[in-house]
């Protein structure tokens, strides 16, 4: 039976070798920024400890640290100010996957982790787009990507995890066993019996959340530290639900007139998907992610030759991408899939060809062909890798055109330049509405801007592009005021990258649950870290 209350235990020491420790700046530099260009960060000791003593010895000696993984933190969360980092690079043990799950170390990689998984025949599903992110950071930070639509965000997927707290002690949490009684939980430590609220504000419902802590009269404790961003406690070992096979997965290009047609066609593949999973039809489509580039985008792929270069042909009068991924049965080959193309397409009438031909790839046809965009669409069979390895480097090729031109301004314009984003997911009814909502606040401002996102979610993130420093501040306002009416509509402002140290995003927040929310919060972190030893100025100012 689940209980409120659990006990922690002292650190273990499993290796014998001594944590490398990094003081020179040549060696520091390279743990002071993410990938947000987030300005000013600082600190003159970088840790890379290999077990749990050597992570407490830290702590003990420490007056604030941060934890790290890959640093792709696109909110300022992994840049340190002034803070002693911990590297959590040398805990990347993984152990052999069974049926349904896999342990792994913080430090782990999605690459490294998605390799031994493959090897075992298993898959884990909810990545975000960067495979360089790491198991930690991804619980750490409630990351979720592309085929949220179908499989959920990383805390749906964690069964198990052990946390450092602040003070050294251990927990080794399964999912189910502590629950929250009374919007509390007790935990037993060295230092005594901790009783740590849970927050009492309703959070959205909406599939993405990566906005502060959970709340719930009978919150799991596993899910405190899933999206806490590293201000309650330390992961350093994690066990994930996995997929007992590695599904058949293959892409979707399209190429629409423009983005009303493009939001009209991926509520048709949302449906269609939905109907498939209803009724457990093995023949049905079943889409598991719906990406989205804007008109701007695709211009900075011809900019920068990204198409090009990829083989891939942007149609003349297209103005808006979508890349879809679809999962096929057990056993579709690529070439079967590439028949299957052929007959749908040269139907006479292709709006009956799905239920002639009885397959996710005519249902597919059918979707696009009502939508007059077959002849706009390139279709990728799952065993066709190094067209699917295409596909997804053109969408990675939009985010790192922006993030380019941000570090660039930052050097050559202004140092106070810094990556002005937004993140931002409403019930996918209000789609549209969003879009519009995005574009004229930043076309009010005359900002250089591109949107790009998770479709299948309603999960969009306007970029700035900018050429000044003003226009980071006039991007800013554009967000708090997009922020408000996202709220509005039942949406969350923070959808899948956290908050860190961003202030506006903090600002977000601060919208979201308003003060007494944000008193809540303050509880919470009181409670695990009174001395707010771990990430002081992440999440909470």
């Amino acid at each position: 039976m689940s209980h409120h209350r659990v006990r922690a235990r002292p650190p273990r020491t499993t290796s014998p070798e001594p944590a490398r420790r990094f003081t020179h700046d040549s060696e520091l530099t390279a743990y002071l920024e993410d990938a947000a260009h987030f300005p000013d960060g600082h600190s003159s000791l970088v840790v890379c400890p290999r077990d749990e003593q050597q992570l407490a010895t830290v702590l003990r000696d420490a007056t604030t640290v941060l934890p790290v993984g890959a640093q792709s933190s696109l909110t300022g969360g992994a840049t340190p100010m002034g803070d002693t980092v911990i590297s959590l690079s040398e805990l990347s043990s993984i152990a052999p996957p069974e049926l349904d799950s896999v342990t792994a170390g913080a430090g782990v990689t999605l690459t490294a982790l998605r390799e031994a998984l493959t090897g075992a025949g298993r898959a884990y599903p909810p990545v975000p787009t960067y495979e360089g992110a790491t198991v930690g950071g991804i619980v750490s930070t409630n990351a979720a990507g592309a085929a949220t639509f179908k499989y959920g965000t990383t805390r749906q997927w964690v069964r198990a995890l052990t946390v450092m707290l602040a003070n050294g002690d251990v927990l080794d949490l399964e999912r189910g066993q502590v629950r929250a009684t009374d919007h509390h939980f007790e935990i037993d430590t060295s230092d005594g019996t901790l009783r740590v609220p849970v927050p009492t504000y309703r959070v959205p419902e909406v599939p993405k959340r990566a906005a502060g802590y959970p709340a719930g009269p009978d919150l799991d404790l596993i899910d405190l530290f899933v999206g806490a961003e590293g201000t309650l406690g330390i992961v350093t070992s994690v066990t994930l639900e996995v997929l007992p096979r590695c599904p058949e997965v293959g892409f979707v290009l399209v190429a629409c007139r423009d983005e009303s047609q493009a939001v009209a066609l991926a509520s048709d593949l949302r449906q269609v998907s939905m109907r498939t999973w209803r009724d457990q039809d093995p023949t049905g489509l079943d889409v598991i992610a719906i990406e989205h580039m804007d008109r701007r985008c695709l211009a900075l792929l011809r900019e920068d030759g990204s198409a090009r270069r990829l083989g891939v042909t942007i149609p003349d009068d297209a103005d808006t991408l979508l890349l879809a991924q679809i999962e096929f049965p057990p056993g579709t080959t690529t070439e079967r899939v590439y028949d299957e193309v052929a007959s749908a397409t040269t139907e006479t009438d292709v709006s009956g060809a799905g239920s002639r031909l009885g397959s996710p790839v005519a249902s597919l046809c059918r979707v696009i062909g009502d939508a007059d965009r077959l002849d706009a669409t390139e279709i990728v069979g799952p065993g066709d890798r190094a067209r699917a390895s295409a596909l997804l480097a053109l969408r990675e090729a939009v985010p790192d055109a922006v993030n380019r031109r941000v570090g660039i301004a930052k050097r050559t314009v202004d140092g106070t330049i810094e990556k002005t984003a937004a993140d931002m997911i409403v019930p996918f009814g209000h789609l549209g509405e969003s879009l519009t909502l995005f574009r004229g606040a930043f076309e009010s401002r005359g900002l250089d801007y591109a949107i790009w996102g998770h479709l299948s979610d309603a999960n969009l993130h306007p970029n700035v592009i900018p050429r000044s420093a003003d226009d980071v501040r006039r991007g800013k306002e554009a967000i708090l005021e997009c922020g408000r009416r996202v709220i509005e509509l039942g949406g969350c402002p923070l959808a899948e990258h956290g908050v860190g140290r961003n202030v506006v995003k903090q600002a977000l927040l601060r919208q979201l649950y308003g003060e007494r929310g944000l008193a809540e919060m303050h509880a919470v972190k009181q409670a695990l870290d009174p001395s707010w030893k771990l990430a002081p100025g992440v999440l909470l100012p």
